[in-house]
């Protein structure tokens, strides 16, 4: 039995693999590199499918694809929001449940001088969003940045009450969506965020190796592009161009891993959020319901399905964490 969904789910829809092998033996294209071919035209068509699907799915400032850029992963995208917004001197709020993905980039940037307050969470890992309410009076932050789902026990946040409390500060809002993009409704553009993060791998049923970033368009402005190179457009400027998504996209992007996250799109799509979400619910159920009958055993996070996914952290009494991920 799989049991490391979080991690990356598995087993992808049958379309996923067929995508991509279609793909490579299909003689894929490079992307805006060469000439007007037949199956360049059919590799830019691929990409900006995706991007649309995507734009979509996450609710895009009007669904404009262009607002989509891809990465290798949801880690090079908060990568690529932290370290291309943060500078000396500014402060940034996150939580005490962030992934490393979160604090590892910004303990680097606390060291070059930008401050990090991280917000402690209660017992059940979730954030009262009186706490961020007060942080944004008493710290008057550059930036917030929160995971909507956690990693480690399933608990989400509220993010409609944190996205509001941001946008009435005027204080941005960015939010890590690897464990919720593809299993809860999302709309970035209705909650105001400056940018959402995602990872193709999990929700997504897409491949390992390509995630994304869906920009609010003024933060995208505000944000300098980690990587600097080749776009395939605007090669007479000797500098990174403004335009997007080509800004945050240097070099050549996993176009089999767009091919098969798109093709995973679409069946998302045929699927229904409601019919995956619903699936999701009944298996934590009954999943949550044998953990909490077993004597000895502690469960992090909520005991209902309530606020949560079927993510779940236990401690077994007298057993070694270690040995019991290996069981």
């Amino acid at each position: 039995m799989y049991m490391n969904n979080a991690a990356t789910t598995w087993p992808k829809p049958e379309c996923v693999g067929r995508a991509m092998a279609d793909f490579l033996a299909g003689g894929g294209a490079n992307l805006a590199r060469g000439t007007a071919s037949g199956r360049d035209l059919k590799t830019l068509d691929l990409v900006f499918t995706c991007r649309e699907r995507l734009a979509a799915l996450l609710g895009g400032w009007g669904a404009d694809p262009r607002l989509v850029t891809f990465t290798s992963g949801v880690t090079e995208s908060l990568n690529v929001v932290l370290k291309g917004f943060l500078a000396p001197g500014r402060t940034v709020v996150t939580t005490s449940m962030e992934h490393n993905a979160v604090i590892r980039p910004l303990r680097r940037l606390e060291s070059e001088g930008v401050r990090v307050e991280i917000l402690p969470c209660d017992g059940e890992g979730f954030l009262p969003p009186a706490a961020l309410e007060r942080a944004l009076r008493d710290l008057s932050p550059d930036l917030v940045i929160l995971s909507h789902c956690s990693n480690v026990c399933g608990t989400i946040q509220d993010l409609p009450a944190l996205a509001a409390l941001c946008r009435t500060a005027k204080v941005p809002i960015v939010v890590d969506c690897a464990q919720t993009a593809g299993l809860l409704p999302l709309n970035a553009e209705e909650l105001g965020l400056a940018a959402l993060c995602f990872t193709g791998h999990k929700g997504l049923m897409g491949p390992q190796g390509i995630g994304g970033i869906l920009w609010n368009p003024k933060f995208a402005r505000a944000v300098r592009p980690l990587v600097e190179g080749g776009t395939g457009s605007f090669s007479h400027l000797e500098r990174q161009p403004d335009a997007m998504p080509d800004k945050f996209e240097s070099g050549t992007p996993n176009l089999p891993g767009i091919a098969g996250l798109s093709a995973a799109l679409e069946w998302i799509d045929a699927t229904g959020l409601d019919e995956i979400r619903a699936r999701e619910e009944a298996l934590g159920a009954l999943m949550l319901e044998g953990l909490l009958a077993i004597e000895g055993l502690s469960l992090s996070g909520r005991r209902t399905m309530a606020g949560r996914l079927p993510v779940f952290a236990v401690n077994v009494e007298g057993v070694d964490n270690g040995d019991l991920a290996g069981f």
